[in-house]
């Protein structure tokens, strides 16, 4: 049986809905807008939104228990060399065309947010959402790396902080298991 589907991700306790982004930035003065990753540029000037996904994810866990949840990904691509002599795109553009997508998909506004980048010097990767912060010249997004975590939880034998990697084995859901040899 699955969960209704809620912005709520088993197994993840910090997310930032897409209506709380989008309603900051609705709200802020017209700015460049940055994308940070520990409190450094990640997404460069002159980048492009080339997709809004509205994403149903339906997941069984390693305890057995199936899940669905939805996101909104947000995907961000590099721009020309020319582009980002012109600097970044404002939250007002952004949310231009963030309009324009909700217009003809189903974007749910109690969806985590994540924003997906990538460039030919590292690997596509959907980003968390930690805050936005609005600076005298820019208003910043800033970001936090994905991590995986085991969304049994109690059901392996896992305390609320543990990891993957200490499921009880005895609990048969997280751990590697032996082989079954066949005759």
């Amino acid at each position: 049986m699955t969960q209704s589907l809620s912005s709520v991700i088993p197994g993840l306790t910090e997310q930032t809905s897409t209506e709380a982004v989008i309603s900051a930035l609705r709200t802020l003065p017209q700015r460049p807008l940055q994308f940070h990753l520990h409190g450094t540029v990640l997404v460069p000037a002159g980048y492009h939104v080339t997709e809004v996904k509205a994403v149903t994810i339906e997941a069984m866990d390693c305890g057995g228990k199936a899940n669905t949840w939805r996101e909104t990904v947000v995907q961000l691509m590099d721009g020309s060399a020319e582009e980002a002599k012109a600097g970044f795109m404002t939250n007002r553009k952004f949310l231009a065309i963030y309009d324009r997508v909700v217009k003809h998909i189903p974007v749910r506004p109690d969806a985590e947010i994540r924003f997906e980048y990538g460039n030919a010097a590292q690997p596509a990767m959907q980003y968390h959402v930690t805050h936005v912060e609005i600076a005298s010249e820019q208003i910043v997004v800033h970001l936090s790396t994905p991590g995986v975590q085991c969304k049994a939880g109690a059901a392996c034998g896992l305390p609320a902080e543990a990891s993957a990697e200490e499921c009880a084995p005895e609990s048969g859901c997280c751990a590697p298991q032996a082989p079954i040899l066949l005759s």
